[in-house]
């Protein structure tokens, strides 16, 4: 019995690799490979005695660990987490952990490897950050490749327009299925200036859709926000590495900030074969994000001819866009507010933010809806950004 039922199909929106150590140098150009930095779980709820042991078992869970997980059935995604995850950093494990979950596919995202290619300093050197870039790359390809349902998620730095655009080529024809950009503005310029327009350009026509994912941008608030003369909090696992109070609420700013930018800059309008999504970074703000576009471009395009667009902001994202709520979120209440086209499934497999039982609590969060709406949330809405996808 897998974990997701068999009376729909389900499309995972979220997953992710937790990489050993090695994960970039080992697969780095030779002449960068000293000045990679090795993968760090410094700021993590993993332990250097836990990458240890699996270093010195060769970088593999033992067998007696792999079946204790597998074990474990359809309470998989409930007990196995994080680095001693089935599959966590083993592809032949994660087929196997994917024929108990039950997912039909599901995109897999880098954990902790991103930190150099998506730095936001200008001071890094360029070759080494798109350098770090193409190494998570292969290596990425190589960990989806023997199984279709594992869709591999590039890294694509955006502040060097030129590297971006051979970036984005190579994960292409590397069999990479989307390109996983930062939120945030890339360096000194917008995300829609003039010299990406061949970066987005691509993407449409590939039928190849840029994703958005927590970790691309700085996940706390700024340090003055934090410091009112008091103790430090806690973060929501009872550390203080990781998104406290504060940085919750505000960590939709910067991907809203980023879409909108976008969108204003007209590169959906322009591209009408675009695709993204926004994912792990939560739902909430969407609704009114729709709406305030919508007022605002009517409003401001009395004088601003640039966002005079043929279809609302609104229509440009329902058709181009989807997001995944957190599911402590009430998605069944974002629909509400906006449309079911715009929201898609995720699981986090194997993070534990992804909960314990993800599909319990958004099946929760719609019940009442129709069939419709909960389909094109587990499924349709995914297959809308991925039409090749569909199993």
């Amino acid at each position: 019995m897998t974990y997701a039922p068999d009376t729909r199909p389900y499309y995972d929106a979220d997953s992710h690799i937790m990489e050993l150590p090695d994960f970039l140098t080992s697969y780095a150009d030779p002449k960068l490979r000293d000045q990679i930095p090795l993968v760090s779980y410094s700021a993590s709820l993993v332990t250097d005695e836990e990458v240890a042991t699996i270093m010195d078992q060769g970088g593999r869970h033992s067998d007696q660990h792999v079946q204790t997980q597998i074990d474990l059935g359809d309470r998989l995604i409930e007990k196995s987490k994080e680095i001693q995850a089935l599959g966590a950093f083993n592809s032949a494990d994660r087929s196997v952990a994917m024929d108990m979950l039950g997912f039909k596919k599901q995109l897999v995202f880098a954990t902790h490897s991103v930190v150099l290619p998506f730095h936001p300093s200008s001071k890094t050197d360029p070759e080494l950050r798109y350098g770090a870039a193409r190494a998570h790359n292969r290596h990425m390809a190589e960990f989806c490749s023997d199984d279709d349902r594992l869709m591999g998620v590039a890294v694509v730095p955006l502040d060097d327009p030129a590297r971006a655009l051979a970036e984005l080529e190579f994960a292409l024809d590397n069999g990479l299925e989307a390109a996983w950009v930062p939120h945030r503005a890339p360096i000194d310029i917008s995300p829609g200036h003039v010299d990406l327009e061949p970066f987005w350009a691509l993407l449409a026509s590939s039928g190849t859709p840029f994703l958005l994912h927590v970790g691309g941008s700085p996940l706390q608030a700024l340090k003055a926000w934090s410091n009112n003369g008091r103790a430090a909090v806690k973060d929501w696992m009872g550390g203080g590495e990781n998104v406290r109070t504060k940085d919750a609420m505000v960590m939709h700013q910067a991907p809203e900030t980023f879409v909108t930018m976008l969108l204003l800059d007209g590169v959906f309008e322009r591209n009408p074969g675009l695709r993204g999504a926004s994912v792990e970074l939560g739902a909430g703000w969407v609704p009114e994000m729709l709406h305030r576009l919508d007022e605002l471009t009517k409003i401001y395009g009395r004088a601003d001819e640039s966002v005079r667009f043929e279809r609302p902001p609104s229509q440009q994202l329902t058709e181009q866009m989807a997001f995944t709520p957190f599911p402590h979120e009430d998605v069944g209440r974002f629909i509400d507010q906006s449309n079911d086209e715009l929201y898609l499934f995720s699981s986090d497999y194997p993070h534990v933010e992804g909960g314990r039982d993800p599909i319990g609590k958004f099946d929760r969060a719609l019940a009442g809806r129709s069939e419709e709406t909960i389909t094109r949330f587990c499924s349709e809405n995914f297959l809308r950004l991925f039409p090749n996808a569909r199993v």
